[in-house]
């Protein structure tokens, strides 16, 4: 599909990340704009609570812009995205007829704030990337033990933390935790000194499932509203004590960011690829019957406090083991309710190379390896002051459709009086 033409004059741009092919969905604020939904086009935000008002936009009896969050828009349906989809185009489009109307609507980024786009229900974390889980099991058990015996089969995952789910640009307070050195009789409690991004997708649930009601690929498929990326950080130390029997616990739990913008699946459809080879067959309530990944460039870059920004990984979410629409299905198979709002991680995305690997904890091969950032400065883990970046971007032909980026800088520890 070519880039489709906007009278935004910044949206047709090949470097915009959001051109009329996007039009992502968040929420934003300004010094006189209490926060409120907003949509994506170029440099500027179309205020939905304002275009709602003016009887541009009407996706139900009852106002669904009136809140600042999409949870509403998300419980109405895939016919209501399409119609909003649609609508939005008629309306940012080339000579679009009420070009007038909507044009004292926008609102540059450059005023804005961004916050959380939805209000994240639950949260839950998968470990669904095979060179990761690879990579990660060599270190700790050996090459000939590196997945366990149920990774091929299902899509392992974890209940994390809605509650820190933070929006991008939040400065994230490293953790304080119980760990324990190789040579100690006991534990000890202090800030974590292994401190690692996880770069990951994340997807968001548009309509839910009933308790006890199973829900196939293709119906998950149906039920995302769309993508973000992000970044589920990890103390490598704190969960290394704390993981067994269980999976990790406090090492996840202080802080998980996302970007701002949801890309729909609409969006991303031209984009769509398939999940690589099996090498053992999938049961029949996870195969799927289409392809459900999605070809989108992801990058992480490493700023320290007094050094310059550096890229650290180059990879793709086609790396994916298992899609989204079948973490969501294997989710719900036991009859767990899935809710409007539901956020679910990808788990890390690496590549087969070095230079592709989705956490620090791979690329500096468990501290072993230090790597280079530049400047005669070096990174195991993350230092305070270090600011870490996620960008993703889907490429077109003469556009991309982006997320915005994923970025937070770390804090020292809170110190225990």
């Amino acid at each position: 599909m070519p880039l489709q033409k906007s009278w935004v004059e910044s949206a047709n741009s090949v470097d915009s990340q959001f051109p009329l092919n996007n039009l992502p969905y968040g929420v934003f604020a300004t010094n006189s704009l209490e926060p409120r939904c907003g949509v994506a086009i170029g440099d500027m935000i179309l205020d939905m609570f304002a275009a709602e008002e003016a009887g541009l936009i009407e996706l139900a009896e009852d106002a669904v812009f009136d809140v600042p969050y999409w949870n509403d828009v998300m419980e109405l349906g895939p016919e209501a995205w399409d119609a909003l989809r649609s609508r939005l185009i008629q309306l940012l489009a080339e000579g679009a007829a009420e070009q007038a109307a909507v044009a004292p609507l926008l609102v540059p980024m450059s005023d804005a704030r961004m916050e959380l786009p939805m209000v994240v229900a639950e949260f839950t974390d998968f470990y669904a990337g095979k060179n990761h889980a690879v990579n990660v099991g060599t270190m700790f058990r050996g090459a000939e033990n590196a997945l366990p015996p149920n990774w091929l089969h299902i899509p392992i995952g974890y209940n994390g933390r809605a509650s820190t789910v933070v929006v991008s640009g939040t400065d994230v307070v490293r953790p304080n935790g119980q760990t324990k050195a190789p040579d100690a009789d006991t534990p000890s409690f202090g800030p974590c000194k292994r401190l690692d991004i996880e770069l990951e997708m994340g997807a968001i649930v548009g309509t839910g499932s009933e308790m006890g009601h199973p829900v196939s690929v293709t119906q998950a498929d149906e039920m995302i509203f769309g993508y973000v990326l992000l970044n589920d950080w990890s103390a490598r130390d704190i969960q290394a004590w704390e993981y067994q029997p269980l999976g990790p616990f406090q090492a996840k739990a202080f802080a998980t960011s996302i970007s701002p913008w949801i890309v729909t699946r609409a969006a991303l459809e031209p984009f769509r690829t398939s999940t690589p080879e099996r090498e053992k067959e999938l049961l029949p309530h996870l195969q799927e019957p289409k392809p459900m990944l999605y070809d989108i460039d992801l990058s992480v870059t490493l700023q320290p406090r007094d050094g310059k920004e550096v890229t650290i990984c180059e990879t793709n979410y086609n790396e994916m083991y298992y899609s989204a629409a079948q973490q969501l299905a294997h989710h719900a198979s036991s009859g767990c309710a899935m809710t409007p709002g539901d956020l679910l991680g990808s788990g890390t995305i690496s590549g087969v190379e070095k230079n592709q690997r989705g956490s620090l904890l791979e690329m500096s091969w468990g501290g072993k390896e230090p790597i280079d950032i530049g400047g005669g400065q070096t990174r195991s883990f993350i230092e305070d002051g270090d600011t870490l970046t996620l960008h993703g971007a889907a490429k077109g032909d003469g556009y991309q459709i982006g997320f915005g980026t994923c970025t937070a800088t770390i804090l020292p520890a809170v110190k225990f009086t």
